[in-house]
């Protein structure tokens, strides 16, 4: 006898196919997506997503990859065309008109525009707000975009360091309210996810301008806070580039592995609250100076792979730096006590030395000056906070005695200098000094480059000689990467630029 097939049955196995054929193309998918990728370790979250509101060295580091200016920075420390594909400067310095690139997308598959740039900048100047989200457009009184290619900054005086400024101002799309959790750029990979203490997935920007680029699909930058589970990771092969890792554990790493070197223009500084006793004195501040041995820091801490400093710039900079500085305060304990006790202290003091735990670098420089300062009397205990915090208690709320951090480098020298300027919201030295003050100006106002790198350099004399701080290092930067990878370019600021990367097998992870 025949059976009969129902139709109810044949509508079922239709259903049961086409859910296996979905979920077999969504397995194949992934599958294929993540084929052509890299994991890039990374101690810390970022501050911010949206990147006019970010201040975090860490979260430029992997928003380069998302945003991206008028203006791109190069492995040397050069500026290219990004957004604008030229620009005209007036003679006398006050107009710059940018012509731009045609044919840019953002993310959401909208064109880039001049109402886009405009909004992106006056956002950053505060115009509506009259809350300005950076310093550095302080002397642009106008935006103005006369046609549908040209984008005008008009400027009050000279601004010499505009269009290093430009690099790091990201054009983001007009009116988009959710930038801190749907970031929408330009560059060459698309943000895909972000999961706190866990990883922030990146994905290739199909349509982006720059023909070519990138080569990767995707990128992953996995958080690892602690240094040990990093090195694991990328031993196991969970991760493929781990920037930064200690000097002494590459030899762990064996045949499977490279790693590149060079100076990163970093300065690592042991911070002191200049409004809180007794560092408002300068002669304890001179005391700290001659007490910490930067040296020896040197070689314990960085395993001998740092350039010693003496100011707030290193010799990364070096058209722009001063030379010498680095030995103003040599290690003399006898010099310490005899200015603690000028200045009261003749037994030393006891104080709090704040450091972000998930910098294991700065942690283990911390544990090392503690031991070097005992030497004078003074008792400094480590408190240990996590990266938010730090960020929020001591770099915003200015609550801390002494602490110790690492400030990125700049293409240009003004946003480093700015730091210290008394009236820049992010002066967490609380470091006042007037004729600092006028330096800066001075320097921002000058055209001629010998005389803006004079100014410079008798701007960080001044730093040196008042104890501003301890300038400790530029700990050498050091990154292990997969055999196979390739295309990886060192920069003189603190980034990853992963658009070049590339696996140079064709079977990649």
């Amino acid at each position: 006898m025949r059976t009969k097939f129902s139709p109810f049955y044949l509508v079922v196995l239709i259903g049961i196919l086409l859910v296996a054929a979905f979920l077999g193309r969504g397995e194949w998918s992934e599958k294929k997506e993540t084929a052509n990728k890299v994991v890039v370790v990374i101690p810390q979250d970022p501050d911010y997503l949206d990147p006019h509101l970010a201040s975090a060295a860490g979260t430029y580091e992997i928003m380069f990859n998302v945003y991206e200016g008028l203006l791109k920075p190069t492995p040397d420390g050069s500026l290219l065309p990004a957004l604008a594909e030229r620009y005209t400067v007036t003679e006398d310095g006050l107009v710059y008109t940018f012509y731009l690139r045609p044919g840019v997308k953002f993310h959401n598959g909208q064109p880039v525009t001049v109402a886009d740039v405009k909004y992106s900048l006056e956002r950053l100047m505060g115009t509506e707000t009259g809350e300005p989200l950076s310093p550095f457009f302080s002397k642009v009184v106008a935006v103005e975009a006369p046609d549908e290619r040209k984008i005008i900054l008009k400027l009050k005086e000279v601004d010499a360091s505009l269009l290093s400024n430009l690099t790091t101002a990201a054009i983001v799309p007009k009116g988009h309210r959710e930038l801190n959790t749907r970031p929408v750029g330009t560059g060459p990979f698309r943000f895909v996810e972000y999961r706190p203490g866990q990883r922030i997935i990146l994905a290739k920007f199909a349509d982006y301008w720059q023909a070519g680029r990138p080569y990767l699909d995707k990128v992953e930058f996995r958080i690892i806070p602690d240094r040990e589970a990093a090195l694991i990771a990328l031993k196991n092969g969970t991760v493929d580039i781990y920037p930064r890792i200690d000097v002494n554990r590459t030899a762990e790493l064996g045949k499977d592995f490279y790693t590149l070197q060079s100076m990163q223009n970093l300065v690592q500084v042991l911070a002191l609250n200049l409004k809180r006793e007794p560092f408002t004195d300068r002669r304890v501040r001179r005391a700290i100076n001659h007490a910490v041995n930067k040296d020896e820091l040197i070689e314990l801490a960085a395993f001998g792979f740092g350039t010693k400093l003496g100011s707030g710039f290193s010799p990364a900079m070096a058209y722009y730096h001063e030379p010498g500085l680095e030995n103003m305060y040599p290690t003399d304990l006898a010099k310490a006590r005899e200015f603690l006790a000028e200045a009261g202290y003749p037994d030393g003091f006891r104080t709090v030395l704040t450091v972000p735990s998930n910098y294991p670098f700065h942690v283990d420089t911390a544990q090392i000056i503690v031991e070097q300062l005992k030497k004078v009397g003074i008792e400094a205990e480590i408190e240990l906070v996590e990266w938010a915090v730090w960020l929020q208690r001591v770099y915003h709320g200015r609550d801390y005695a002494m602490t110790i951090t690492g400030l990125s480098g700049k293409l240009d020298p003004l946003p480093v200098l700015i730091r210290y300027t008394s009236d820049y919201a992010n002066n967490f030295f609380n470091y006042q000094n007037p004729e600092f003050d006028q330096l800066y100006r001075l320097a921002a106002a000058e055209s001629d480059p010998e005389k803006r790198a004079a100014l410079y350099k008798k701007a960080q004399r001044v730093l040196a000689e008042d104890a501003a701080a301890v300038f400790l290092m530029d700990p050498h930067y050091i990154v292990a990467l997969r055999k196979e990878l390739a295309g990886y370019q060192m920069y003189p600021i603190y980034i990853q630029d992963l658009s070049t990367v590339y696996w140079t097998n064709n079977n990649p992870r």
